[in-house]
């Protein structure tokens, strides 16, 4: 008989237009509070710097606050990212995250910088740092075990805690990574839809068992707007479109806009198939949309979890998106186990 699959949460504490940072992270905790009594597994909190629509830049301070107005859920970073920190900082905060939180965080790491180029400038950060990735990946490792004797260098906390790793990707070569130390891989099919079929089956076909995981594990995680009528849910998703148009067009991000009605009227014909191709695979629509499509990602990956995120404005229809894909989810739990 097939285990159920859990679903999670990964949130970018969206800003609203007109709203703070701290409008944002309030009603972040709001919504993982929604999650942990929806029975979602994790929620993960994406590190973004100097950008005017996220506000969960200090991830790992935003994962303690969760973390304390929350009792069950698992905490974690969805991700921290490698070549913004030192490994022993980075198992110093989040050995001293499961030091508060025993058996609830999860460590999840990637290679980018998360910025644009002024702000990875500010955070010293550099493609050398990019490029030594797998390396800070294994010295990482290396502090949340027992130093050996007459090694000196421990990082406390963290030295003798079990933190899952996780190892973020929207590529091949991330997932070649997980899958040659024997990590989960969460996969980002909203940064990466083209690459998402080649860099699991490398993940998967490289897998090495580890201490960790004796076969692999794939996390996919995508945009969902769900929302009681497809309608709806198209209408709420162009807060998302106006987002992903800016980046299109190079411009500087602003705060999460309210959703229009007529969005198509804005990318001009050179831009509509190119944001069509930026956004094809997000899942839009009313719950039976939304059951099908999400039936149809875990059939096509084969995913053992499914990790959820969504720029919805209006914070109502945010939480009511959550609740369908809460009830999407048992719904697709309970057909598996009728089929056995």
């Amino acid at each position: 008989m097939p285990n159920p699959i859990p679903f999670s949460v990964l949130d970018f504490a969206p800003i609203r237009a007109g709203e703070t940072a701290a409008h944002a992270l309030r009603q972040t905790v709001d919504m993982a509070r929604l999650a942990e009594t929806l029975g979602f597994l994790r929620y993960w909190v994406a590190e973004h710097h100097g950008v005017q629509t996220v506000a969960s830049a200090a991830t790992s301070v935003v994962i303690g606050h969760i973390a304390a107005h929350t009792s069950t859920l698992r905490v974690g970073s969805g991700g921290i990212m490698l070549p913004n920190h030192t490994p022993f900082m980075v198992a110093e905060q989040f050995g001293t995250l499961e030091s508060l939180y025993p058996g609830r965080i999860d460590l999840g790491v990637g290679r980018a910088s998360g910025s644009a180029d002024a702000v990875t400038k500010a955070l010293r950060s550099s493609q050398e740092a990019r490029e030594r990735f797998p390396d800070d990946l294994r010295e990482l490792q290396s502090f949340f075990r027992e130093p050996e004797p007459g090694n000196n260098l421990r990082a406390v906390p963290g030295a003798g805690l079990d933190v899952p790793i996780w190892v973020l990707a929207s590529s091949p070569y991330s997932a070649q990574q997980a899958a040659a130390l024997g990590l989960p891989l969460a996969f980002a099919t909203h940064i990466g839809p083209d690459a998402r079929d080649p860099a699991i089956a490398a993940y998967r076909s490289a897998f090495e068992p580890s201490a960790v995981l004796d076969k692999p594990y794939v996390v996919v995680a995508g945009v969902v707007t769900a929302a009681p009528t497809d309608e709806e849910a198209r209408h709420l998703f162009s807060s998302m479109q106006q987002l992903s148009l800016r980046r299109l067009r190079s411009t500087p991000f602003a705060q999460l806009q309210p959703p229009i009605a007529d969005f198509d009227t804005l990318p001009t014909e050179d831009e509509r198939p190119r944001l069509d191709a930026a956004l094809r695979a997000v899942i839009t629509g009313g719950p039976q949309q939304v059951e099908q499509k999400l039936a149809k990602l875990i059939e096509e990956t084969d995913a053992d979890e499914v990790m959820v995120l969504s720029f919805i404005h209006d914070l109502d229809a945010r939480r009511r998106s959550l609740e369908i894909v809460g009830k999407v989810r048992d719904s697709l739990n309970a057909r598996r186990h009728a089929l056995q």
